[in-house]
């Protein structure tokens, strides 16, 4: 029999809603992003994401079910990302499916947002395998995990201040670019020159696997800086290309070692910043050298989407992991 469950996600500002079939067919993935609405503020504001989550939610929710062809009798669960997010937002996508769950009496099952990220691989590929080392990457999070089993997780190492996706966007808003900053970060980067400039790679060789990005974040502003105030000429694809550069060793030089003393054979990248295709290739070649295979979403399952909060909640749910109607958001939290 299959399993059918509706994926919510509203944890910051991207309102999605899913259908997917045990855990792996995608019948609809429908994301409403508020992008446009946040750039003029260079970030997102946690009060407009809410509302615009509120006005969004029930068109996003019909959407789904218009496309998937499917009602809301025909669901065995509702699955929705309950934290790490903004509040605001989260309680939003929280109520829309304890009422749904409730009307339909099937089962809530609440769903950790950085879990989530990791499974958004299984949607796309079959050939994964346990045990591996996945590199959960985004705008709010650095994390790396070592996966045992499905939902058997370690996590070996986060970010100690801001991760790398914040990083992107601070630096972006310090060169007056466009919101979000990785996707221009990585196209000016394309024409720069990445060892021109000896940024530092934060805990690159201090033995753990967690991760810093302030203090490099922190080197690229002053460097600016200094450029600024001798009336210099800024070498903005220079700078990018070297900061970007700084962040992707690190976080590929981390990664690798993890798999070697792990033993593990495979890696997945999960989370936005698992969209960079600079990541992507030498993390690649790296692993390569070693008989390491890496897997990652398409760019779209990168992103916050509902389609990876739904395959996350069906292994939850064959593991009978559902959760009470009492359930609440919680703005941290942490993988394990």
């Amino acid at each position: 029999m299959t399993d059918l469950i509706m994926g919510v996600e509203t944890s910051c500002d991207e309102t999605a809603v899913a259908m997917v079939e045990d855990g792996k067919k995608i019948i609809s993935n429908i994301v409403a992003s508020q992008i446009k609405v946040h750039q003029k503020y260079g970030g997102v504001v946690p009060e407009i994401a809410s509302r615009q989550h509120m006005e969004c939610i029930i068109p996003v929710i019909d959407k789904a079910l218009s496309e998937s062809g499917k009602k809301l009798s025909d669901l065995s669960g509702i699955a929705v990302t309950y934290g790490p997010g903004l509040v605001g937002s989260l309680l939003v996508g929280l109520s829309v499916a304890k009422a749904i769950a409730y009307a339909q009496n099937i089962p809530l099952i609440g769903v950790n947002h950085l879990e989530a990220h990791i499974y958004a691989n299984f949607l796309e590929h079959k050939g994964i395998k346990t045990p591996l080392i996945c590199l959960i990457v985004s705008g709010g999070h650095t994390s790396l995990v070592y996966i045992k089993d499905f939902r058997k997780y370690k996590l070996l190492g986060q970010t100690k201040d801001d991760a790398a996706g914040e990083v992107f966007d601070k630096i972006a808003k310090v060169l007056d670019l466009d919101y979000p900053g990785g996707p221009i970060i990585e196209q000016l980067a394309k024409e720069g020159n990445s060892s021109l400039i000896k940024f530092p790679r934060p805990l690159l060789n201090d033995g753990s696997y967690d991760f810093s990005f302030s203090g490099l974040k922190t080197a690229v502003i002053y460097y600016i800086k200094e450029l600024k105030e001798k009336n210099k000429i800024i070498p903005v694809k220079d700078i990018l290309s070297s900061f970007q550069q700084a962040v992707v060793d690190v976080l590929v030089e981390k990664t690798l070692r993890a798999a070697l003393e792990f033993k593990t054979k495979q890696i997945v990248l999960a989370g936005g910043v698992a969209a960079n295709n600079s990541l992507r290739k030498k993390i690649k070649e790296k692993a390569s050298l070693l008989n390491i295979r890496v897997f990652y979403p398409s760019i779209s399952l990168c992103t916050d989407n509902a389609a990876m909060v739904a395959s996350a909640g069906y292994y939850k749910l064959k593991e009978n992991k559902k959760s009470s109607l009492d359930l609440d958001v919680v703005s941290r939290l942490t993988l394990v």
